[in-house]
């Protein structure tokens, strides 16, 4: 084992981590209106005014794992009219696709006990262009793209500062810090640097009367004291000037009314832009800053070092060699994680998407009961509050750190998102993927009714089954990397709650109890024609080949897990063959229902569509090409000779099926048929069905890009499908960027971009064919070349279009970065990458949440040696 994943086995090493938010300010958590507007009830404007109740933001933020104590970043360019303290973006309204932030970041590497870390923020030298960017957005409409700060030209020049923070511990409770800010203009250029440090306001609400303080300890250091964590240092090297405030809501500014608090959180910017003396001269407080007041020479840089340390007695006489060995640590546990990725380039790219993963975690704390019904000292909250959102989640208690989807676009958790993100983050950090998992299982998460958490902005929202399928692969991986030994306790523990979980799908989403799901919205957004939350405008209801698929896969996936426990407790053989029975019963209603002997399989088309039940009892095929239609080919298990053999409880139910309901059998692909190793196939897909979405799906006029799969087919550009209903006309149309449609939010859009959760399941599945069809079983691909492959290359082949997404092309261009040619060219720039939440499906280009490492950390599993031999 390298050092590092020694380390992984101490949990005392992640104490200290990347978990401050990149934004607090519009979060649900922070929203005490009565009209639930959270946008609106904190602004950023407002941000740098008000004392957050539940957790902190910050640029380059790090804290303890309970968020009693923070550090991040601060700057001013001296013509800013505020300091750079938190990113800024819009909000929802006020973007052209929703909420966006405005800033160039990247996170660069981390290690997963964050013994080292760094990131890297650019800080434009002119004023930061706020009203403009707020203006140019509103002016465009859903149909253009967004304007961005790399559109404003700002970068132009070289007018900026790229500032690099670093991280290395000593030791756990010992953390180095290394700011590197460097001048790319030709002229020298001023700016103040602000290492801040600040304790959590967990005293003003009434429930903890302990107030932490901070003061100076000598002209290098403060000291920084807290009942909680006890007593801390902040060093810092050279010369600065130590500024001290509260973290206390400036009322004054707010709401016109003066607390008595004269140095609020406010207080170092007001000191800095305006003079105004709302810094403690006795130089304490809950919040403090060293104020570097530099001039940075033309295309130098200057070097900052400080200390957060328990030790007052440490200094920085080893702090360059503690970086280095840090470093070289960090270096040593990549090579062993990225054995066999083909070159340097994919190497970096692959890392990179670790490191958004890993600076992703985040402490997240919200308590609904708390929050419905207010703090004893603070003012009682509307009644209106218990009729809108997350009322009926009241058992909901969450304190602890979260990977995110991206800490400023999404700082909440995401249950289906969480799922994916275990995957990568498996790769690195097992443990923590597997605690993840548990997480949202657990009695303070999961509902009463067995209902797992959607997210903050509605708890009660319907998101595809997907935590069955990453525990399962979790655990695969797991058990990979301990020499096969698998983690049956987490297996198991996670493998109970979700029983519950099936069980509130079936009682919920079933709702004539005839095995088809009508799940609604099911995490696809405005994907389909109409609104699946809402009533249907034709009366009636939608059968959903997405929601009865996804409970197919859940059904297998809550098997395969039954079957490995069963290696060890013959009990779980019979929980086995009651989910193997749910999914024949789901794959025959899903065969049968409707008018049509084909369900929701259109033989003609050899595609599956949602179906609409219409109040009158006929049903109609919505004919829209989507992913929704690809989602059965996710329904597949292949049982091993020794799962099958070594179980009579399986045999026989085999068995019985085939004798007495044949009609059913029928219609699972090779179940009573073994391939010359003994497998045996369970799946919605017999060969003929198969062949017919995959003709689709690899048609580079539908499905299949030159960056993989995308989320509608190619054919509604030219053939729109319409539908009337009430008088009005609604329409999908192929859209390879962003969405005109607002159906689903602001900023939803899978009408034909490129998604890295959907193209892993549809890799994930073709494997598993493959693994039961072998090599006999070729398809043409792409559609109409000529060319078969077997399914195995054709995983690959879609794999390798993905990694094109983020890889230099034959023009040396990066396609996720668009047309912009500094972007793709400035060595500032080309070797920083950004992981999107989806891509063009024409030109891949990176679209949505810019730091959606998230789910699109997927992407780790396209960057390998076997998949790129031109590489």
């Amino acid at each position: 084992m390298n050092t590092e994943q020694t380390r992984l086995k101490d949990a005392s090493w992640k104490h200290w981590g990347p978990y401050v938010s990149d934004r607090q300010w519009g979060t649900v958590r922070e929203d005490y209106s009565a009209n639930g507007d959270a946008w609106n009830y904190i602004t950023h404007d407002m941000a740098r005014s008000k004392a957050y109740r539940w957790s902190e933001e910050g640029i380059a933020g790090i804290c303890d794992d309970q968020q009693y104590l923070c550090f991040a970043i601060a700057l001013w360019n001296k013509k800013d009219p505020i300091i750079k303290e938190r990113y800024f973006g819009l909000t929802n309204p006020e973007g052209n696709h929703g909420e966006d932030v405005k800033e160039l970041y990247y996170y660069l590497d981390s290690t997963p006990t964050h013994s080292y870390m760094k990131m890297l923020y650019k800080y434009p030298q002119q004023a930061y262009p706020y009203e403009r960017l707020k203006t140019v957005n509103a002016q465009r409409s859903r149909n253009e793209p967004e304007f961005e700060l790399i559109d404003t030209g700002i970068f132009e020049h070289d007018e900026y500062f790229d500032v690099f923070v670093e991280y290395a511990k000593n030791t756990c409770d010992d953390i180095l810090i290394k700011i590197t800010v460097h001048n790319r203009a030709g002229v020298d250029a001023p700016i103040n640097v602000l290492p801040t440090v600040w304790f959590r306001n967990t005293w003003a609400w009434g429930r903890h009367v302990s107030v932490p303080s901070i003061s100076v300890d000598s002209p290098k250091a403060i000291g920084l004291y807290s009942k909680n964590i006890g007593e801390y240092w902040l060093m810092a090297d050279g010369n600065p000037e130590w500024l001290f405030c509260d973290n206390e809501t400036n009322t004054k500014r707010l709401y016109n009314f003066d607390n008595g608090k004269p140095y609020p959180k406010d207080g170092i910017n007001d000191h800095l832009v305006h003079g105004s003396p709302t810094v403690n001269p006795q130089q304490k407080g809950t919040k403090a800053a060293a104020n570097y007041d530099l001039v940075i020479p033309a295309r130098k840089s200057v070097e900052l070092h400080l200390r957060l340390t328990k030790n007052p007695a440490n200094n920085f006489s080893d702090f360059d060699s503690i970086f280095d060995t840090r470093v070289k640590e960090a270096d040593e546990f990549y090579a062993d994680v990225q054995q066999g990725v083909p070159n340097p380039e994919t190497a970096m790219v692959q890392r990179q998407a670790f490191a958004g993963m890993l600076w992703s975690k985040q402490f997240y704390n919200y308590n609904v009961f708390q929050w419905l019904n207010g703090d004893p000292d603070q003012p009682k909250p509307p009644a209106e509050r218990f009729k809108m959102r997350n009322y009926d989640w009241q058992h909901l208690t969450a304190r602890e750190i979260i990977s995110m989807p991206d800490k400023w676009e999404y700082p909440w958790f995401a249950a289906w998102d969480l799922s994916f993100h275990c995957l990568p983050l498996a790769k690195v950090d097992s443990d923590f993927a597997k605690q993840q998992l548990i997480l949202l299982t657990r009695e303070w998460y999961m509902h009463p009714n067995g209902q797992l958490p959607a997210y903050e902005w509605a708890m009660g929202d319907t998101n595809p089954p997907v935590h069955a399928m990453a525990t399962w692969n979790v655990y695969k991986i797991d058990k990979l990397a301990n020499g096969g030994k698998g983690d049956l306790f987490f297996l198991e523990t996670v493998f109970h709650k979700l029983m519950l979980n099936f069980t509130w799908w079936v009682n919920r989403k079933d709702s004539a109890g005839n095995n088809i799901f009508e799940g609604g919205f099911l995490g696809l957004d405005n994907i389909g024609v109409f609104d699946r939350n809402a009533p249907l405008p034709t009366g009636g209801y939608m059968e959903q080949a997405d929601g009865t698929s996804w409970m197919a896969m859940y059904s297998l996936n809550l098997m395969r897990i039954a079957i490995e426990l069963a290696t060890v407790n013959k009990t779980y053989e019979e929980i086995g063959v009651k989910f193997f029975d749910h999914f024949m019963y789901i794959a025959g209603a899903m065969s049968s229902m409707g008018d049509s002997k084909d369900g929701l399989w259109d033989e003609e088309d050899g595609f599956f569509y949602d179906g609409l039940e219409l109040p009158d009892g006929t049903t109609q095929r919505l004919k829209v090409r989507s992913v929704v239609g690809l989602i059965p080919m996710f329904a597949v298990e292949v049982l091993e000779a020794e799962d099958v053999l070594n179980s009579p409880i399986f045999n026989q139910r085999f068995k019985w099926f085939y004798d007495n309901r044949p009609d059913l059998a029928d219609q699972i692909s090779r179940l009573n048929e073994s391939n010359a190793d003994g497998k045996r196939l369970v799946s919605l897909l017999r060969g003929h069905r198969m062949k017919m979405l995959l003709k689709h799906m690899l048609d580079e006029g539908e499905f299949l890009s030159d960056y993989g799969i995308r989320s509608v087919s190619k054919y509604h550009l030219d053939n729109p499908f319409r539908i009337m209903a009430g008088g009005k006309e609604f329409s999908v149309k192929y859209l390879p960027a962003e969405s005109d449609s607002g159906l689903f939010g602001g900023n939803s859009n899978w009408r034909g971009p490129i998604w890295l959760p959907m193209n892993y399941l549809i890799i994930e599945s073709l494997e598993r064919f493959y693994q039961y069809y072998g090599d006999e079983f070729k398809v043409e691909c792409p559609t109409g070349s000529g060319i078969f492959m077997n399914l195995k290359d054709i995983a690959d082949e879609i794999r390798k279009r993905l990694s094109g997404i983020f890889r230099k092309n034959k023009d040396g261009q990066r396609p996720v970065f668009g047309t912009n040619t500094k972007i793709q060219t400035d060595p500032a720039f080309a070797d920083h990458i950004l992981f999107h939440e989806y891509f063009d499906g024409d030109t891949g280009k990176g679209l949505g949440a810019s730091h959606q490492t998230g789910w699109t950390g997927l992407i780790v599993n396209s960057l390998n040696l076997s998949l790129h031999p031109d590489a």
